[in-house]
């Protein structure tokens, strides 16, 4: 088990708590008003992110080499999909772990990330090979 599941609403209960033997029933109404505030603009920013990814096609990305660039250890999965504006394409089992997404441009280039317990552990970025009878860009 996540030891956040467990300290964040002990941390609630222990601000309630606070607020009641500092300002009484108008700081239990304070700190109440402020944990719903706090849960309402994490709320608003997820239902953003998942409106931004809705209006593009499931594993698309502009640029994978960027995205591979962007990319850091231990961002979640609400990250990436904000980073991309796009859900990733589901390569493992659903509701395995770890889950396994990929996301490719229009050069075919891939970013390929696993995440376990939504939390990013690793990525790859993956290439196409370049042709030997196409010339090279800019020549």
């Amino acid at each position: 088990m996540n030891l956040r599941n467990i300290l964040v609403p002990l941390g609630a209960v222990a601000l309630i708590v606070f607020g009641f033997s500092a300002y009484g029933w108008a700081g239990v109404a304070a700190v109440v008003g402020g944990l719903v505030m706090w849960a309402l603009l994490h709320f608003t920013r997820l239902v953003n992110v998942m409106k931004k990814a809705a209006k593009r096609p499931i594993g698309y990305v502009g640029s994978a080499v960027m995205l591979n660039a962007r990319l850091a250890e231990g961002v979640n999965l609400m990250h990436v999909v904000a980073m991309t504006q796009a859900l990733g394409e589901l390569l493992s089992a659903e509701g395995a772990d770890p889950e396994i997404y990929r996301w490719t441009d229009g050069t075919r280039s891939h970013v390929t990330c696993e995440f376990r317990q939504g939390k990013l552990v690793k990525w790859t970025l993956e290439r196409p090979p370049a042709d030997a009878d196409t010339p090279a860009q800019g020549a």
